[in-house]
């Protein structure tokens, strides 16, 4: 007669938990966060308090991306800091020069400075590298033409965040004029980032990472349709 008293592990109950609803509660933070902030940028009495939160929601997302990552080998810890210093001194080189993007200034809102530029910008591109990589990859195509589709996917929210941008303190360009330049050196730079993601060993298979994009992406549409 079987034992139907003994109490079963818990142990598999918790791992299909985990399986089923980790993403969707993931998710739903992401969403409910940017929309908090949607709201508190456009609609509250205060929303120079929530702009002041933009580093804190930069580093939310990034957590909950990164927290999907698995397999951190060495190869994917390269690509990181390789990235993220990439996209930082290509900044650096862009507010002292001019060249690459054009003439801009970094604000406030994105907090602390290292050579005029936020040190939470480097953070930013490998949040967007790394997420944009991830959904050209679900395109069966060659990896040139992955990096390509990457590149533009960049390139198509940097054109909703510019001016959300200088609305909001992020950054301000000469004369308020966006030049086209911006959007070639972005181009350029993400290409080049996007070959690096395509030819990199490590595990990309995150299943969050195009999420991060999406919302990223309809939370400037909606402030720059405010615009």
């Amino acid at each position: 007669m079987p034992d139907t008293t003994r109490k079963t592990s818990p142990a598999p109950r918790t791992a299909y938990w985990y399986k089923q609803y980790t993403l969707p509660l993931a998710v739903a933070v992401l969403l409910i966060f940017h929309a908090v902030g949607v709201w508190g940028l456009l609609y509250s009495s205060d929303p120079a308090s929530f702009q002041r939160l933009t580093p804190m929601n930069l580093l939310l997302t990034n957590a909950l991306l990164f927290g999907f990552h698995r397999n951190w080998n060495k190869a994917f810890l390269l690509f990181a800091v390789v990235v993220a210093s990439t996209g930082f001194l290509a900044e650096v080189l862009g507010v002292h020069t001019g060249l690459l993007f054009g003439n801009y200034s970094y604000g406030a809102a994105l907090g602390p400075k290292l050579w005029e530029v936020p040190l939470l910008i480097g953070l930013n591109w490998l949040m967007l590298v790394y997420s944009t990589g991830h959904i050209s990859n679900l395109a069966r195509l060659p990896w040139l033409a992955k990096a390509g589709i990457g590149a533009l996917l960049m390139v198509v929210l940097d054109y909703f965040i510019e001016p959300v941008a200088m609305q909001y303190d992020f950054w301000s360009w000469q004369a308020g004029h966006i030049p086209v330049s911006n959007f070639v050196g972005w181009f350029g730079v993400a290409l080049l980032l996007q070959v690096y993601f395509q030819k990199a060993s490590f595990f990309k298979h995150n299943k969050i990472a195009p999420w991060v994009y999406l919302v990223q992406l309809l939370f400037f549409i909606c402030l720059y349709s405010t615009l």
